[in-house]
């Protein structure tokens, strides 16, 4: 397996590259790397290089890096998400799923039935997590985790073309519906807290230009409903 690790200041041109010291720490203790192993950087913005270890220190680890390559391995289609993140331990796994599928941006909503708004430590969290899942995953993009929202102002400001919110409501389309539309590349898809959206959520989201998705008769964990849609939609975009 290819070891990968976080630059995000890579040089373009390529050069003497010192890992941060998280990264520097996790190749030298966990990853055992020596003088002279091979490899690969990532700026989470797109590109990544090859390189070379070339000094080692207890907290330092120096690289010789090539210049820095733009190397896409992104979806074709933008999709942008909101959730009412579920608890911690649950939140990592659904972060780590999501930046494996491709997600552009997760939005962390409150709604009316929301137990407790994640804090800025637990987004922190989140978004080492996201890095994690790169460097896992080989995505050169990192996953945007945005400020904390208010659903109906979300709802409200959400500017895709292509906008769906989760909702067993008897008139919503099912999720394969949604491939009716695919020649959006934008995408914004809305998913609830436990116990759902309330029905002033819901009638916000609809005059706002949401559809309603329908995912069946079972009800859902959010993060089960956040990566069955997420999913339907990176992997039909993929073809």
């Amino acid at each position: 397996m290819t070891r990968r690790y976080y630059v995000p200041d890579l040089p373009e041109a390529g050069g003497s590259v010192h890992l941060p010291v998280t990264e520097a720490q996790h190749a030298i203790r966990v990853m055992r790397v020596k003088i002279g192993d091979k490899v690969e950087l990532f700026n989470g913005r797109g590109q990544q290089s090859e390189a070379m270890v070339s000094q080692l220190e207890r907290n330092r680890c120096v690289c010789q890096s090539a210049p820095a390559q733009p190397i896409d391995r992104e979806p074709s289609r933008i999709i942008r998400m909101a959730i009412a993140l579920p608890k911690p331990d649950r939140s990592k796994e659904l972060i780590e799923r999501l930046t494996e599928l491709g997600i552009q941006q997760v939005t962390p909503l409150v709604a009316e039935r929301t137990q407790r708004a994640p804090t800025n430590s637990t987004l922190e969290k989140l978004r080492k997590q996201v890095i994690e899942a790169c460097k896992q995953s080989g995505r050169n993009q990192l996953l945007e985790i945005g400020p904390v929202t208010n659903a109906i102002d979300y709802f409200g400001n959400e500017s895709a073309k292509t906008k769906v919110v989760a909702h067993p409501t008897s008139n919503g389309i099912s999720p394969i519906e949604l491939l009716d539309h695919g020649q959006d590349r934008v995408f914004a898809i809305a998913v609830g807290p436990e116990g759902g959206w309330t029905e002033n959520e819901h009638r916000v989201a609809v005059e706002c230009g949401f559809l309603s998705v329908n995912l069946g008769t079972r009800i859902y964990r959010i993060e089960t409903a956040s990566v069955a849609l997420a999913a339907i939609l990176v992997s039909e975009a993929a073809r």
